[in-house]
Parts: C-alpha cells; sequence; structure tokens
C-alpha cells in the first residue's frame, strides 16, 4: 500500500519506518528543516534503538522518502496519517492546532478519497473536530472521505518491537470503506495471530487514555505499597512478586521506584482529569495517581539527605538522566527535579547518562558544581555518595567492587532497586533502596 505519514515526530518516524518494512511505501511529511536533513540522509533525530538503521535500510531499497511539501504527501497516497504533535497547556487541555492545520491542508488539496487516521494522542471525540474541518475547507464538498482512530501503542526504549509485536490494535471507524482499508494494512500482524479491535473512533480515542492512565495508576499504587514496606520491614519485591502471581493483576508496573516520567503517562494522565472535568466528572482516582507520582521525587531527596545529611560540598555521582532506559528522552524525567534540588543545595555534581546527556545539558547546564562525565566510572571517582535514577543494563552490568574502590565513601542511594541489598552490603556498601529495609 501507500502511506503518508504527517509529522515526523515519535510516533510519526516509527510507525512511516516499521510500514516501511513491511514493504508499504511511505512518504513522510516533516515541515522542520533541521529534521528533515537528517531523515533524508538516514539519520533518526531521536535516540531509538534499530530506528536508525531501519530508516537506512528503506531509504536504500527505496521504500520510504521525506518531504515537506504537504500537497505532495496528499497526493502520494488515499491514506493519511496524523502524527503531529500535541502538546499540552498547564491545565491538562491539549493544544489541537497542528492536528487541526493538518486536517486544513489535507482538505484544501484533496482531489479524491482519503482516508484520515489520528496516530496522535487526542481527546475523545477529536475525530469529529477533524471530520468538521475537511467538510468546512474542503474545495469539492462531492469527494467522499473518512476519519479513522488508531492509537499507538510503543513504549519509548522498545519502539519498533513493539509496532512488530502489538499486544493488540485498536482501529475506529465508521465506514465499511474505511474498515476495508485498515484491515488490509494490518494484514501482516492478523495473519501472524496479532488481534485487530474493530471500534467506533470515539471509543479508539479513550482506550489510548484509558490505558495509559491505568498504567500510571499501578506504578503509583506499587509506590505507595513500598512506603509502607519500609515502615515495616518489609520488602516490596516480595510483595509485588506475590501480587503478579494473580492472573487479574500481573507483574508488569509493580516495580517501586522515583516514579514515572516521559512524553506519554503525565501527559496522558493529566489530559484525561481534564476531559472528564470537562464532561461534569471528577476523576479523583487519578488526581491522587498524580499526586502520589509527584510525591517520589521529594521523598527520594529527603532519603538522600537522610543518608547524606548535607549535601552541601558532598561529591555526588549520578547514575542515569533519561526518563526510562534505551531512550535520550528527558521529558518530565525525575531526575530533573532530583539534580535541581541537590544542585540546589550546593552538592558537587557527577551527571553520567548513556545517551541522554546532551538533552539534559539543556535543562541543567554544565557549570562549577555541574559536571558532565564520558563514563560512569569517572562519575563516582572521589564520590560521597552515587545515587541511581535510571536502569539502563551498563548500570545493572558495572563492576561494583571497582565502583567501591573508586568512591571515597562507598554509599548507594538506588531510586529503581537495581542491586540486592545483600550482595551490597556484602561488598561493603552503604546501601538503601525503595520500599526494601
Amino acid at each position: 500500500m501507500k502511506i503518508t505519514v504527517i509529522g515526523a515526530g515519535y510516533v510519526g518516524l516509527v510507525t512511516a519506518a516499521c510500514f516501511a518494512d513491511l514493504g508499504n511505501e511511505v512518504l513522510c511529511v516533516e515541515k522542520v528543516s533541521s529534521k528533515l536533513e537528517k531523515l533524508c540522509r538516514g539519520i533518526s533525530p531521536i535516540y531509538e534503538p534499530g530506528l536508525t538503521e531501519m530508516l537506512q535500510k528503506n531509504i536504500k531499497e527505496g521504500r520510504i522518502h521525506f518531504t515537506d511539501k504537504i500537497e505532495e504527501g496528499v497526493n502520494f497516497a488515499d491514506t493519511i496519517f496524523l502524527c503531529v504533535g500535541t502538546p499540552q497547556g498547564d491545565d491538562g487541555k491539549a493544544d489541537l492546532s497542528q492536528v487541526e492545520e493538518a486536517s486544513r491542508q489535507i482538505a484544501q488539496h484533496m482531489t479524491d478519497y482519503k482516508l484520515i487516521i489520528e496516530k496522535s494522542t487526542v481527546p475523545v471525540n477529536t475525530h469529529q473536530w477533524v471530520k468538521k474541518t475537511v467538510k468546512r475547507y474542503i474545495k469539492n464538498p462531492d469527494i467522499p472521505f473518512d476519519v479513522a482512530s488508531n492509537p499507538e501503542f510503543l513504549r519509548e526504549g522498545s519502539a519498533i518491537y513493539d509496532f512488530m509485536n502489538p499486544d493488540r490494535i485498536v482501529v475506529g471507524v465508521e465506514s465499511e470503506r474505511a474498515r476495508k482499508i485498515m484491515e488490509e494494512l494490518y494484514r501482516p500482524f492478523t495473519e501472524k495471530g496479532f488481534p485487530l479491535l474493530i471500534t467506533t473512533p470515539a471509543a479508539a480515542e479513550l482506550i489510548k487514555h484509558a490505558s495509559n492512565s491505568f498504567l500510571a495508576m499501578k506504578i503509583s499504587y506499587i509506590n505507595m505499597i513500598a512506603d509502607l514496606c519500609e515502615k515495616v520491614g518489609a520488602d516490596i519485591n516480595e510483595v509485588a512478586d506475590g501480587m503478579g502471581y494473580d492472573k487479574r493483576i500481573g507483574r508488569a508496573f509493580l516495580n517501586a521506584g522515583i516514579g514515572y516520567g516521559g512524553s506519554c503517562f503525565p501527559k496522558d494522565v493529566k489530559a484525561f482529569i481534564k476531559i472528564a472535568e470537562d464532561h461534569g466528572l471528577d476523576f479523583g482516582l487519578l488526581k491522587e495517581t498524580e499526586k502520589i507520582n509527584r510525591r517520589r521525587r521529594e521523598q527520594f531527596i529527603e532519603k538522600i539527605e537522610s543518608v547524606i545529611w548535607i549535601s552541601k560540598d558532598k561529591n555526588i555521582a549520578v547514575w542515569g538522566l533519561s526518563f526510562k532506559p534505551n531512550t535520550d528522552d528527558i521529558r518530565e524525567a525525575p531526575a530533573i527535579d532530583i539534580v535541581k534540588q541537590l544542585k540546589e543545595a550546593g552538592a558537587n555534581l557527577r551527571l553520567y547518562d548513556p545517551k541522554a546527556m546532551e538533552n539534559f545539558k539543556q535543562v541543567v547546564p554544565e557549570g562549577d558544581n555541574v559536571k558532565y562525565v564520558s563514563d560512569k566510572y569517572e562519575a563516582v571517582k572521589d564520590a560521597d555518595l552515587l545515587v541511581l535514577i535510571t536502569e539502563w543494563d551498563e548500570f545493572r552490568q558495572a563492576d561494583m567492587e571497582k565502583v567501591k574502590q573508586l568512591m571515597r565513601l562507598p554509599i548507594v542511594v538506588d531510586g529503581r532497586n537495581v542491586y540486592q541489598p545483600d550482595e551490597m552490603r556484602k561488598i561493603g556498601f552503604e546501601y538503601y533502596s525503595i520500599g526494601r529495609s
């Protein structure tokens, strides 16, 4: 099939690359010239494992192309994915101006049938506004079109795997024509047994927000239980394991830590609360989920202070700056608040992350008491404390005997429960983690 993807951000670029890799012809429209220049050379502007290699392969084989001309994208294919940004205001409401702009431009250049597919995360019933916008701006009202919703469920760091091995594919359509196109598009998946759920557009839009909000709630719940475990001397991992064996609950997203961050969970929870308020409902459960998550960062600073007492003039090594491993994304990353507070307290910080340091420098510039280092072992030289914030495999596999020898004081505060307390103490560390005595 021929496919147009409007917007080469995280969702759009992964969607375009994966559909091309499945044998489709894909044209991706990106109006930011700096990004477009990189994409045309097969370089992904974001770090996602395997994405640059997939882009280069499909550019070489002629299955994916890039342009900044929306008219070219509209004329290229009948199937058009909207993958533009939907940034959030302070009240949680999504800014849909890019969705409106893309819908208007599609309408102005349409000469035949188009299936316009929402891929961006949008509030429920956005499809109605897309439809209304196209009707307003289309030059020939007799040209038929459909609007569908096809939310993404991609995890940063494993997005290509998630796209190619989906738990489910959700498609919201209103016509038989749109349904058949989507069934054909996803046939390579359904033939392998991946479930395709056909719903209304409104239900599809709700499924994305409902799913992410539930997972965020699960994370906040286990962090709440972790606080109790610390008070009573229980191990949160044992509690989570016992809960996870219940098939109704499952073990995923029951890892205690500093809380969630990133571009999805904080944004989607806040947006879902706002959507509910706009319809006269109070999603108090999600408000509490947010509250618990915000509190995690404050509690982690309190834990550090309870361990080291005075942060001023202490040498503190920080491992991990991205909001999760295998990405350079620092949006809503817990490390931002934690590093800023330690900096304000006067600590001498040495920061290391495998991929996110350049992005983090834009938020916390290098200065007198903030230094970015190129190696995890360099970060811990003469350190009074090692703080672990992101659970990269590189840190799991670190030589902790070497780390102990390099540090001035062998103290570790582990915000992700990467290490085993008994093993760390056997090596000679003073070790503190989350929800474990």
